[in-house]
């Protein structure tokens, strides 16, 4: 028979999202239930992970990554990819991580600048009764901005690079025991279609598998002939590729795709997961389970590129009885959907987990309107980019099919080019300014020297928090959308 079949099953963005969810869905038990009920009865199975494993969970900060490490480990991926949350903690600290995994961990394109070594290994070959896979990793260009001060460090950061870097592994690596190729990427779902785009047919690339920006699909995006897919976020569904490939024809027959949601129903929980995460929740749970106050109700941020209540709340907390006139809160920086009304010490600290220094900076009018201008750019709605909270007195109307600011306030005023406004940010997005914000961080800093305000941004929040009860926040047209 010149037919073989091969199962690759995938995650991406797992962020911690290791216990059940409230409905039974979800939870690593009932995941690696899956995978070790699809590697029983199907012959030829690959497990992969497309990066961000890390982030999301207390149990995950609470032991910088090793708790992760451990139940990944139980997982047992065949191949993982790093994502731009696994250099959190530092390259130094995600390189010691990598010596406590038991699966191989692989990126292309993370370097040394000094001789321009890589990191790690850029590729790794699977076989399966005869079927060999070369899986080659690619790294979102966010990595940059996680690894400014780490400058011995360095990526190639543009798709098109990306893509040469996969044209040199295929030349270098692919042999004619090489049956397919699949790249896993951490790049975000329009950048794997650029990619895609520019894949020359002769480097044999059969499948992406991507990742970083949470993308839930129905069906595979076909682009240049290559099937693309993601599997959403966290561990409440997984993907899975059934492959027949022609070992005749040398090349795929067929394939079909599918995400697989994790229920009681698809998925058979697995005992030594569910032991092991319930001994880390249990220790978890001692440290950080206690009340820091109540809100008025449930308060939602429910989507990045949009005013939310949680965004709202946390960045009037921060702006309050602050030396400073506005507060931009990184969207990202708030990993809930949702929180409250009984808000415990946990909570808080998965919802924020970056604890990072307050810096204050004066812009000009016309410098926040660029900023902001860059911040609404079209990128930001389908893909990943950098997004704003804003604290109370501003309001923004936006109109997407002319790209133009209609309305821009402060304090119930229009918003003089020559006007100064003290702006606050965290550390993150301070030291990414220029590239996040198309202003030149010298440019601003002109109009005064930038300085910490604040040291610990968990450490703030938790005083107001815990002073502060019964607290309500609702969306008020601060960032209004047309179109």
């Amino acid at each position: 028979m010149s037919e073989k079949h091969l199962t690759i099953l995938h995650s991406n963005d797992l962020h911690g999202d290791f216990l059940p969810h409230e409905d039974g869905t979800g939870g690593l038990s009932r995941l690696s239930g899956y995978v070790k009920k699809t590697r029983a009865e199907e012959k030829n199975v690959i497990y992969a992970n497309a990066g961000d494993m890390f982030r999301g969970s207390i149990i995950d900060s609470e032991y910088l990554g090793l708790s992760t490490i451990e139940m990944m480990n139980l997982l047992d991926p065949d191949v993982s990819a790093v994502g731009n949350h696994e250099v959190d903690y530092g390259i130094a600290h995600l390189l010691f991580l990598e010596k406590c995994a038991r699966f191989p961990i692989i990126n292309a394109d993370l370097y040394v600048t000094v001789n321009n070594a890589r990191l790690f290994t850029p590729y790794l070959n699977i076989e399966r009764d005869g079927i060999r896979v070369l899986f080659i990793a690619l790294l979102t260009q966010e990595v940059i901005s996680s690894t400014k001060n780490e400058k011995v460090i360095g990526s190639f950061i543009d798709v098109a690079d990306a893509a040469k870097q996969v044209g040199i592994i295929c030349d270098s690596y692919r042999t004619k025991d090489t049956d397919l190729v699949v790249l896993l990427t951490h790049i975000g779902i329009d950048a794997d279609r650029k990619l895609a785009g520019m894949l020359n047919p002769d480097w044999g690339v059969d499948l992406i598998i991507g990742g970083h920006t949470h993308t839930f699909m129905d069906e595979p995006e076909v682009v240049n002939g290559v099937p693309i897919v993601q599997a959403g976020v966290g561990s409440g569904q997984i993907g899975r590729f059934d492959l027949v490939y022609d070992t005749a024809k040398h090349k795929l027959a067929g394939w079909k795709w599918q995400c697989v949601p994790i229920t009681p129903d698809t998925a058979p929980e697995d005992p030594v997961m569910a032991q092991l995460l319930s001994d880390y929740k249990s220790q978890t749970d001692e440290k950080y389970r206690r009340i820091v106050t109540h809100f008025a109700r449930k308060l939602t941020h429910p989507k990045r590129t949009q005013e939310t209540e949680l965004g709202n709340l946390y960045a009037d907390l921060l702006q309050q009885d602050s030396s400073f006139d506005l507060m931009l809160l990184g969207s990202g920086s708030i990993r809930r959907d949702e929180l409250g009304p009984i808000l415990e010490y946990q909570d808080m600290v998965e919802a924020t987990p970056y604890d990072d220094q307050l810096w204050m900076l004066k812009v000009t009018g016309a410098q926040l309107r660029r900023m902001v201008q860059y911040m609404l750019r079209d990128e930001a709605w389908g893909g990943h980019t950098e997004f704003y909270q804003f604290s109370k007195g501003i309001h923004i109307v936006y109109r997407k099919s002319t790209h133009t600011i209609e309305e821009f306030q402060f304090r119930g005023e229009d918003i003089r080019d020559e006007q100064e406004i003290l702006i606050c940010l965290q550390s993150f997005h301070y030291g990414s300014f220029s590239e996040f914000f198309n202003v030149p961080l010298e440019e601003v800093a002109a109009n005064m020297k930038p300085r910490v305000v604040a040291t610990s941004l968990l450490g703030v929040l938790e005083e107001l928090l815990t002073t502060h009860t019964g607290l309500d926040a609702h969306v008020e047209g601060r960032l209004v959308i047309l179109d």
